[in-house]
């Protein structure tokens, strides 16, 4: 068992939430029980996810995405919404949420986990939002062409990955990795060099502008990207803590 203040001091500690500017806020959401026997995590706190952590039993659901967003503004407690929020109160269940600070840890990151299974080698902190990281840049160890790449990501993510290819034949040595939602920042890639870009999605105008500009563009699913880090915080926790229930809730999401 932990407390609900270890706990978050923990995680805020590990993700380094202080220093992030993020547009969410990081940490502890919903304050629940003091006492966590049962922690659940999962990519978002969906009313699916809510509801299977509430069936688990946890004291906790610890995700990325979490409910509260500065683009929503203020927002009434009505309807889905409501339908989200209200579980984890009735049950006195904490929720965490952990955005960028998630996507770009250097241990458990997003980011950082796609590298490792792509075996870069050279890792450095890549991106950047009001001057922190976002993500990860490597190299490879040894040269791979453009369109093996492509099939290596869809084994790694288990999802189609859209892939703007100035020459699918093309060697590639240099990558960026910044997971999910940040289909413009493979300009960053441009600027810093590097032959390749993965995030989760992609846009119309980036299609273009990235194949002229000779960067391999790869979106390989908002969630897809972003299964990984949140899954490494669980292991993270079942090592550090003892006598403590863990449970991953997947997402069917497409997107």
């Amino acid at each position: 068992m932990v407390s609900r203040t270890k706990l978050k001091n923990y995680l805020n500690s590990l993700l380094n939430v202080f220093e992030y500017q993020d547009y969410c806020p990081n940490g502890l959401q919903i304050e629940g029980k003091e006492d966590i026997k049962k922690i659940a995590f999962a990519v978002s706190a969906t009313k699916d996810s809510i509801q299977k952590a509430v069936a688990l039993g946890a004291d906790a659901l610890v995700v990325h995405h979490g409910l509260f967003w500065k683009f929503h503004g203020a927002k009434k407690i009505t309807g889905p919404f409501y339908q989200r929020v209200a579980p984890i109160i009735k049950t006195d269940m904490n929720l965490f949420g952990y955005h960028l600070p998630l996507d770009a840890n250097l241990e458990v990151g997003n980011a950082k986990a796609i590298a490792d299974y792509l075996q870069l080698t050279d890792l450095k902190a890549f991106g950047d939002y009001k001057g922190m990281p976002t993500g990860v840049k490597g190299k490879f160890k040894n040269k791979i062409s453009a369109k093996q790449l492509k099939d290596n990501l869809e084994n790694i993510l288990g999802h189609d990955v859209m892939h703007a290819s100035p020459d699918d034949e093309q060697e590639i040595s240099s990558i960026g990795i910044i997971t999910g939602g940040a289909n413009s920042d493979w300009v960053s890639s441009q600027k810093e060099g590097l032959d390749a870009y993965l995030t989760g999605e992609m846009s119309e105008h980036d299609w273009h502008e990235s194949k002229e500009a000779g960067i391999h563009f790869y979106a390989g699913g908002h969630n897809a990207t972003e299964s990984f880090g949140i899954q490494r915080l669980l292991e993270r926790i079942d090592k550090d803590f003892e006598d403590l229930e863990l449970f991953y809730i997947p997402s069917s999401n497409p997107a």
